[in-house]
């Protein structure tokens, strides 16, 4: 059941890179995920998906630089933390043991000198060092379980497991200290279409069991449709629509998104002509003026190249828990037309 906020980004901005020179990633993002939820995070590649989620738990690799913005964590007992201003000790004790990620491309991500035991158990003595051998290895044995592998594949080095396996092991790591959000990054790209359903299959079960929070980041909008409660869309730094899974499915309200839901085919319903997004994503360096999408856009018209729509409810009656930021459904727009 989906609960009180447990994440809240506020007004993210990431630059690459300093002055004149800088590269803006991420331009002024508001974001929540709530206790229980899948939030899934969509977008092409560049949109600023994965800076958005290194940048708020502070793993930008230079130069990457938070321009501004907060970063709100809610533990389950306490007052909630800016993460973006905890010490260097403070976001050590938070990571892995309250927010975990699986990172891109995790199932080359194992150390291959070393065994899947050894390495679960390092993640565990890092973090609870008056735990015994013992005790740690019993404890990997469950999170093997957990993730639908044998135990006897402890002692396996990585090239001895296919990739399926070696992503389940880093979700396995990821989930090893119980953490109550958990950061997924493109978790299935390399992984073909069976495997995927299957750790999708297994994600659901254990985010059933366990009940954690999850934001869900790819560039595969099917996956989303199927897996998350609510959809944000990411384009050029911003995020331009979110809704629930089944009613963005439904009705779109952003061009952006549309085009996404037209380049994959239905698996259920009639028949319909899969159409692309026209042009390319834009250059960072050379940002479009207003919408950052109306180049791209079928339906552009007068206020899309002149200001930038803000994320908002639609103006027309479009069901609960809907944001988008274009023109064509703001109200300043529909005041106009009607005055």
């Amino acid at each position: 059941m989906i609960g009180a906020p447990v994440l809240e980004i506020s007004d993210l901005t990431v630059d690459y890179g300093l002055g004149e020179q800088a590269v803006r990633a991420v331009r002024s993002v508001d974001l929540t995920l709530h206790r229980g939820e899948v939030l899934g995070l969509a977008g092409e590649s560049g949109s600023g998906k994965s800076t958005l989620a290194y940048a708020m738990l502070r793993l930008l690799p230079p130069p990457g630089v938070i321009r501004s913005g907060t970063v709100t964590y809610h533990p389950g007992a306490g007052a909630p933390v800016d993460v973006l201003t905890l010490s260097p000790a403070a976001l050590r004790r938070l990571r892995w043991a309250e927010v975990s990620i699986v990172f891109q491309g995790a199932m080359n991500s194992l150390n291959p000198v070393h065994t899947v035991a050894m390495q679960l158990c390092d993640v565990l003595a890092a973090h609870r060092p008056g735990t015994t051998g013992a005790g740690r290895r019993r404890r990997a044995r469950e999170l093997l379980d957990l993730v639908g592998i044998s135990a006897d594949r402890l002692d396996a080095y990585p090239h001895q497991l296919s990739g399926g396996m070696r992503q389940r092991v880093m979700i396995a790591m990821a989930l090893a200290l119980e953490p109550r959000v958990v950061v997924l990054d493109e978790p299935t790209t390399a992984l073909d279409v069976v495997v995927q359903r299957q750790i999708l299959a297994q994600l659901r079960a254990l985010r059933a069991d366990v009940g954690f929070s999850v934001l869900f980041i790819t560039h595969d909008l099917s996956l989303l449709v199927e897996f998350a409660d609510r959809i944000a869309i990411m384009y050029g730094g911003r995020i331009v629509e979110t809704a629930p899974a089944a009613d963005l499915y439904r009705d779109s309200l952003h061009p952006y998104s549309t085009g996404l839901l037209s380049s994959f085919p239905a698996l259920r319903g009639p028949r319909r002509e899969r159409v692309g997004i026209p042009g390319s994503p834009p250059d960072l360096r050379n940002m479009p003026t207003g919408c950052t999408f109306h180049p791209r856009c079928p339906r552009a018209f007068d206020p899309c190249a002149v200001s930038v729509p803000e994320l908002a409810v639609p103006a027309d009656d479009a069901g609960p828990g809907r944001t988008v930021a274009c023109w064509l459904h703001a109200e300043r727009v529909r005041r106009g037309a009607l005055s």
